[in-house]
C-alpha cells in the first residue's frame, strides 16, 4: 500500500523484503538516446510500488528530475523497445491499459527516486539498482573496445568486397568485349575445303539467334539438318523448302517434332541456291548445300535488304 506523506514522500508499509541479483537487473537497463535507462515500470516493480505512484513522485518533485534523470518516450521509441527486446511490460496488451507514454530513470534519476521511497527494501533496491548500472558501464566499455575491433576488420573486408568488385566489373568489360568480338555482326566468310567443324558452327549460331522462326530453303537437304536444328530455342518454328529429290524421309520429321516441334517440311522447285531466313528479319545466302558445309570452298553472305526478305518468305 502506498502513502506520500507531507513532504511529497513515497512509502510503502506492506512490501516484503526481496533480494534482486544484480544480473537480473542488468536484463531491465536499456540504451535510449545513448543513455543507459530503466523502465518506470521495471523501477516501481523492483521498489514495490505501482507505477502511477512512481510518476506522481516524479511529478510533483520536476525540479528534481531534470531530462538527464528522467524523460518520456516517444510513440516510436516505445514500439522500438518493445519489438526489440520483447519487453513483457511494453507488450500490447500490458502498454494498451496505460494513458501516457512510459517514462525511464538514468542512474542518477534512480538515485534521486530512492530518496523519496520509504519502505524497508529501498536501501537493498537501491544498491542492487546502482550495482547493475555500473556493470553495464564496465560491459558496455569492454564492448565498446571489441566492437571497435570488429568495426575495423569489418571496414577492411568492406574495402577487399569493393576492391573485388571493381575487378569483377573490369573482368566483365573484358569478357563483354571478347564477347561482342565473337558474336559481332556478321556480314560474309569464307570456307575452305576441310573447314567442317568451322562452318557447322556458323550455322549453329545462325540457327541460335531464332526467336520465332527459322526458314530453310535447300534442294539437296537430308536427315543432318535435323540434328543442326536440335540446337534451336525452344518452340522457335522451323519451315523447310526443298525438292522431292531431297534424302530426308516424313519419318524423321515426325520423330523431330515429337521432342523438338515445330518443324515443317515443303516442296518447291523456284530454288537454285540455298537461303535461311531469321525470325522474317536477317537473310543469309549459303554457297553450298548445308549436308556438304566444309567439304568444298564455298561463301556464306548475309543480305541486308528487307524487300528480298519479305519476297523469299512468301514461299514459306
Amino acid at each position: 500500500m502506498e502513502k506520500e506523506n507531507d513532504n511529497g514522500i513515497l512509502v510503502n508499509k506492506d512490501s516484503d523484503v526481496e533480494k534482486y541479483e544484480t544480473e537480473n537487473i542488468k536484463n531491465l537497463i536499456y540504451t535510449i538516446r545513448e543513455k543507459q535507462v530503466m523502465l518506470d515500470s521495471d523501477v516501481a516493480m523492483l521498489y514495490h510500488y505501482e507505477t502511477k505512484y512512481i510518476n506522481l513522485a516524479v511529478k510533483r518533485n520536476k525540479e528534481r528530475f531534470p531530462e538527464d534523470f528522467c524523460f518520456q518516450l516517444t510513440e516510436t521509441e516505445t514500439e522500438n523497445l518493445r519489438l526489440q527486446f520483447a519487453t513483457s511490460s511494453l507488450e500490447k496488451e500490458n502498454y494498451g491499459g496505460r494513458r501516457t507514454l512510459p517514462y525511464v530513470f538514468t542512474e542518477q534519476g534512480i538515485a534521486m527516486l530512492s530518496g523519496l521511497l520509504r519502505n524497508h527494501i529501498a536501501i537493498q533496491v537501491s544498491i542492487s539498482i546502482m550495482n547493475a548500472f555500473v556493470e553495464m558501464r564496465r560491459f558496455i566499455g569492454t564492448s565498446g573496445q571489441i566492437f571497435e575491433r570488429l568495426t575495423n576488420v569489418e571496414y577492411e573486408i568492406l574495402e577487399q568486397n569493393k576492391m573485388l568488385t571493381e575487378h569483377e566489373k573490369k573482368f566483365v568489360k573484358v569478357f563483354d568485349e571478347l564477347q561482342k568480338e565473337k558474336t559481332a555482326e556478321f556480314k560474309q566468310s569464307i570456307f575452305f575445303d576441310g573447314q567442317i567443324f568451322d562452318a557447322y558452327s556458323l550455322i549453329i549460331d545462325v540457327i541460335k539467334k531464332a526467336k520465332q522462326k527459322i526458314l530453310i530453303i535447300d534442294n539437296y537437304i537430308d536427315d543432318s539438318i535435323l540434328k543442326m536444328l536440335s540446337k534451336k530455342n525452344k518452340d522457335v518454328e522451323v519451315v523447310i523448302l526443298t525438292t522431292q529429290n531431297s534424302n530426308i524421309r516424313k519419318l524423321d520429321i515426325q520423330k523431330f517434332n515429337k521432342q523438338y516441334p515445330v518443324l515443317k517440311l515443303a516442296y518447291t522447285n523456284k530454288f537454285h541456291d540455298r537461303f535461311i531466313i531469321i525470325d522474317n528479319k536477317e537473310l543469309y545466302h549459303i554457297g553450298a548445300s548445308l549436308k556438304d558445309l566444309g567439304k568444298k570452298c564455298f561463301a556464306i553472305s548475309k543480305i541486308d535488304d528487307q524487300e528480298y526478305i519479305d519476297r523469299i518468305s512468301e514461299y514459306g
